[in-house]
């Protein structure tokens, strides 16, 4: 089979070398002839692991190509998927689908015969039914279907969530497209992945209502957090003794600085204003919005209180730049709002990220950017730790301790246990535990 991935970002890429694993014959286009060359060099544009090695070994065996010829990657393609941006629109935070509909209209006049063309890209209900309508007006001679097909890759295990996902939907109506689909995932037949069948529309509602609900999770862990510290619980037995619960779940319930990345937020802000346009407004994923937007700020505050009230004239070494680890994504980055904030307040800071950098560099100025962990927190008053990435769990604490000016710890994402570092010597503030807790 053959088929052409439109978008060469985290989904198009990701989701092209998959399909490629598969056996499928893939050619990926994007505009950018910088990001092509590059990619044809062997230099990815994202930082995935496994990422790198899986686009070689499918280049060598020739199932997968990169051009900017749109229309020669799509002639004769069974399936055209879009696997654009849908950023949120500036002013409104609808989802801005001009990328996707200008797509559309290039597939539009590059299809030969019969194809199903593919939404991977994330996208409010009803998109599927205009992206059909640009096609059909532009092409009546050829026959199409247009298909839903939303991705759940989570960064940093993109390539595993794709070769074995918890389901794959699939939203048409038309027995020939079904049969086009089931051909593409056919591995995923043999291995027994549910594959979800559904209506376009509900398909499109399926992807948005996921990752509100996990966006909900990780907000409602974050404010028990808060009550937690207050009253002498520990946030991470309450956890997991709520999430044994089958009918809750273990995933997602870990507190931290709030969530960012290139889903959660912008997909929650396009299902609110869906909702709010269709007068069914959703006051939980408002609120969810909300709070995690003020989340951060609050994270900020509770460094400096952390402090002693006031960070003027500190120095702060940061651990951590990316919204989660294993990626070098800085997309609503909790870190975007929080050392900006302690910068106003009079701090210097020395940060570190494993994959990070290059692009915080972009987004963040006064920074001293440092070479590793320990060289983040040499000299400095206070070390903050804002994203898990493995490398920063065993770090060495007397090393540690003989670096910082001041033995404090404010770690934001629980990597530590609260005992061992206060028996080692330092004044230790997590996220929803007490500061002597006897667990981890």
């Amino acid at each position: 089979m053959h088929i052409a991935m439109i978008g060469t970002g985290y989904v198009g890429l990701v989701s092209g070398a998959c399909f490629s694993e598969f056996g499928v014959t893939v050619v990926c286009v994007d505009k950018d002839a910088a990001k092509i060359d590059k990619i044809n060099r062997g230099e990815m544009p994202i930082f995935e692991p496994g990422l790198a090695d899986l686009v070689a070994s499918n280049m060598r065996a020739e199932r997968l190509r990169f051009t900017t010829d749109l229309k020669a990657a799509v002639a004769g393609a069974i399936a055209v998927f879009i696997a654009v941006g849908t950023p949120s629109r500036r002013g409104d935070g609808y989802a801005d689908l001009s990328y996707v509909y200008e797509a559309a209209r290039e597939i539009a006049a590059a299809i030969t015969g019969y194809t199903v063309v593919v939404t991977k890209s994330t996208v409010p209900v009803g998109t599927g039914d205009e992206v059909e309508r640009i096609v059909r007006d532009l092409r009546p001679d050829v026959e199409i279907d247009v298909v839903s097909n939303p991705e759940f890759l989570r960064e940093g295990s993109a390539i595993g969530d794709f070769m074995r996902p918890d389901r794959v939907v699939i939203g048409t109506e038309s027995e020939r497209a079904r049969a086009v689909m089931r051909q593409l995932y056919r591995v995923l037949y043999l291995i027994e992945t549910p594959i979800v069948f559904t209506s376009r529309p509900t398909a499109e509602m399926i992807k948005y209502a996921a990752n509100a609900f996990l966006a909900m999770k990780i907000t409602f862990i974050n404010e028990v957090a808060d009550l937690c510290e207050k009253v002498g619980a520990d946030v991470h037995d309450v956890a997991r003794g709520i999430g044994l619960d089958g009918r809750i779940g273990r995933k997602f319930l870990h507190p931290g600085p709030g969530f960012g990345g290139s889903c959660f937020p912008k997909d929650t802000l396009a299902l609110i204003r869906t909702a709010q346009q269709a007068g069914a407004p959703l006051r939980i994923i408002e609120t969810v919005q909300t709070v995690n937007s003020e989340r951060k700020q609050r994270m900020a505050e509770k460094i400096v209180a952390a402090c002693g009230g006031s960070v003027a004239g500190l120095t702060i070494g940061v651990l951590g730049l990316t919204f989660k680890p294993n990626t070098d994504d800085m997309r609503d980055s909790p870190s975007l709002v929080i050392i900006p904030a302690l910068q106003a307040a009079g701090a210097a800071i020395r940060a570190f990220d494993p994959e990070g950098m290059t692009e915080a560099a972009r987004l963040l100025s006064e920074v001293a950017w440092c070479r590793d962990a320990y060289d983040a927190m040499d000299g400095a008053d206070a070390l903050v730790v804002l994203t898990e990435w493995n490398e920063f769990r065993a770090l060495n604490v007397e090393r540690m301790r003989a670096l910082l000016r001041k033995p404090l710890v404010i770690d934001l994402r629980n990597i530590y246990n609260p005992a061992d570092m206060v028996a080692a010597g330092f004044d230790y503030a997590s996220v929803g535990r007490p500061a002597t807790a006897t667990k981890g």
